[in-house]
């Protein structure tokens, strides 16, 4: 966490400079007050930065979020009929942001890990072997080069030619 803190310090500046907004999405409640202190600072003096949006996830997984959404859901005394799934979206990690279009899985790793499991539903996915400590620019080309050339359906079915015969 030291390091962390380090980091967010470090990079503050880079942040602000290209207006880049930062947020943290997991249960922050459970780190210690010193780095609860520092990203809080981190995330308030980028706050209006209207650039790019940078997330980290720490102390994160994607079914304690969907827990905690449910949660929310019931303290807030939401009605179940009333609950539906923009709604539901409205109580998650990332409320307010768009879903991801792309998940890049870097170590060849096929599967999602508790990563954003609601929003990931529509997300096409591009693998890469190549480990996350070696992931350079060429390999994002790569992999919006590949989701370019993709059909995206969200969940549709694409509707079969119509075979015309000539007589």
């Amino acid at each position: 966490m030291m390091l962390l803190k380090r980091y967010l310090r470090s990079e503050l500046n880079t942040l602000l400079d290209n207006n880049i907004r930062f947020r943290v999405i997991g249960r922050i409640d459970e780190l210690s007050p010193d780095i609860q202190s520092e990203l809080a600072m981190g995330v308030e003096r980028t706050s209006k930065n209207t650039g790019m949006l940078f997330n980290i996830a720490l102390n994160y997984g994607g079914r304690a979020e969907i827990v905690d959404a449910v949660r929310k859901a019931i303290a807030s005394g939401i009605d179940p009929a009333d609950l539906d799934e923009r709604r539901f979206g409205d109580l998650l990690y990332t409320a307010g942001q768009p879903d991801p279009d792309l998940l890049i899985r870097t170590s060849g790793e096929m599967r999602v890990s508790n990563f954003l499991l609601w929003q990931i539903a529509y997300a096409e996915i591009w693998v890469t072997d190549t480990l996350w400590p070696d992931f350079r620019c060429r390999h994002l080309f790569e992999a919006i080069l590949a989701y370019q050339k993709r059909d995206r359906r969200y969940g549709g079915i694409k509707p079969a030619p119509v075979a015309v015969s000539a007589k």
